[in-house]
């Protein structure tokens, strides 16, 4: 079991040295002179988030690309779409932290089987923990947005940061390296997820329980409110959910949305998720 176990190690580690090899001849980093449409942001010095997350870019050029959001501008000076820009740098670096989150889990738990990796790795990558993890090192407050989105508040967004979050990841792996990217996602992601992840409060069971019904049923469930007693300042409010007229859980909270999120948890174990 442990020679099969250590040849499968390898393996792995043989694919990502090709990844690795393929994805560099590929990616050249921007020049020096390489345009990018200003914006708006909270803090202009990037080398305050480069001493946070412990990385230093040799081009930085690269994070001020991952982190300068299309509400800018999606052009360059010729009017043709940026090469670099973060939707795209999202998107290579989703591919790499799932590889990393991956292979972390792989060696971490080895008694656990496919479906427990599965959940574990869906959990760390999704929107919600990666924007958790960005507020920790205070990423918002670096990102470069456009008039109307700054006023909106998009640096505080729960989906601009965890897909920022990727983009950083990318710039960090075309940086650095993979191995860089591996460090990066072990010290500001994996490390104590376990504590913060598996924490009822970050675990948001409506909007799981959604993507069970749609993805089966292509219906979501319906929330009503039963009642809301108590004063003002202290009402308890009590919520059921239900899927074609059938009660499948309840709960309350002192906000109507904590009493659907519990309610929600309810049904969530009942139908064994």
């Amino acid at each position: 079991m442990e020679s099969s176990f250590a040849t499968l190690q390898t393996i792995i580690k043989c694919n990502v040295k090709t990844i690795k090899s393929i994805f560099s001849g590929l990616f050249k980093p921007p020049a020096r002179d390489y345009r990018i449409e200003e914006g708006k942001s909270l803090k202009g010095d990037l080398s305050e988030l480069e001493h946070k997350i412990s990385y230093r870019f040799k081009n930085p050029l690269l994070l001020k690309a991952a982190l300068t959001h299309s509400s800018t501008s999606t052009r360059n000076h010729n009017g043709q779409r940026r090469f670099f820009e973060y939707e795209r740098m999202e998107f290579f670096g989703d591919a790499v932290l799932g590889l990393v989150t991956v292979e972390y889990l792989f060696n971490k738990y080895r008694d656990k089987a496919e479906g427990e990796l599965s959940k574990l790795k869906s959990n760390i990558v999704s929107e919600n923990y990666l924007s958790i993890r960005a507020r920790k090192i205070d990423l918002g407050s670096y990102i470069s947005l456009g008039e109307d989105e700054f006023r909106a508040k998009g640096y505080a967004k729960k989906s601009i940061l965890a897909n920022m979050m990727e983009s950083l990841i990318c710039a960090i792996f075309l940086d650095g390296g993979l191995n860089e990217a591996r460090s990066f996602i072990g010290r500001v992601i994996l490390r104590n997820f376990e504590k913060e992840l598996l924490s009822e409060v970050h675990i948001n069971y409506k909007s799981m329980l959604q993507e069970y019904f749609q993805s089966k049923y292509q219906r979501l469930p319906e929330y009503k409110l039963i009642s809301a007693e108590g004063p003002d300042h202290k009402k308890i409010f009590s919520v059921v959910v239900c899927f074609d007229n059938e009660q499948i859980g309840s709960g309350s909270g002192t906000t109507k949305k904590s009493a659907e999120q519990n309610a929600a948890r309810e049904a969530y174990t009942k139908l064994g998720l």
